[in-house]
């Protein structure tokens, strides 16, 4: 594929809100349309070189999945799917939900999971996000006072998601175009 995929999970549609956002700002030209983790094959995810890939907070940190009694946005049961797939040479940005009052102490820390599989799949991650303008106090999502990846709180300061994505896409757009033929 010459487009960057970008794929999610969801919990109640904000994931997928957040995801159909960055396939705008990114225009038809550059992505193909975000697609559901629950509608995907593997096949359809391994055709990409450069992915976005997007993860709400569930429980306590957890991938949603069948062990936490998720039925929607199912990573858990996907990324099982992938049996070990080699995504050497593929590049991928991250994002995640969270909810840093209700949540505190455990902020958008999904994410992590997602990062660690991909990582451990040989992926290059990109794409990591400051902490600053954000109130938590702990989120398993940061390494060396980054987030792995783009984090929104809708709930708490949708004022700030619409500039965050376009902000974060800015910064992350030269790396995964890279990784698509040169007709880009």
């Amino acid at each position: 594929m010459d487009k960057i995929g970008i794929f999610y999970g969801t919990e109640k549609g904000l994931t997928a809100a957040m995801a159909q956002v960055m396939y705008r700002v990114l225009g038809d030209g550059i992505a193909d349309a975000p697609v559901n983790v629950n509608q995907a094959r593997v096949a359809d995810l391994l055709q990409y070189q450069a992915l976005i890939l997007g993860v709400p907070s569930y429980g306590v940190g957890e991938l949603p999945g069948r062990t936490t009694g998720s039925e929607e946005g199912n990573w858990e049961e996907f990324l099982f799917r992938l049996d070990e797939a080699d995504l050497s040479g593929k590049r991928v940005a991250l994002f995640g939900l969270g909810n840093q009052q209700k949540y505190y102490d455990r902020f958008a820390s999904s994410l992590i999971h997602l990062y660690h599989y991909m990582v451990s799949y040989g992926a290059e991650v990109i794409g990591r996000w400051g902490t600053e303008g954000y109130h938590f106090t702990h989120s398993h999502a940061v390494i060396d006072q980054h987030f792995v990846g783009l984090v929104l709180d809708h709930h708490n300061q949708p004022e700030l998601t619409k500039d965050r994505i376009i902000t974060w896409l800015e910064q992350i757009k030269p790396a995964l175009l890279e990784k698509l033929p040169q007709s880009h």
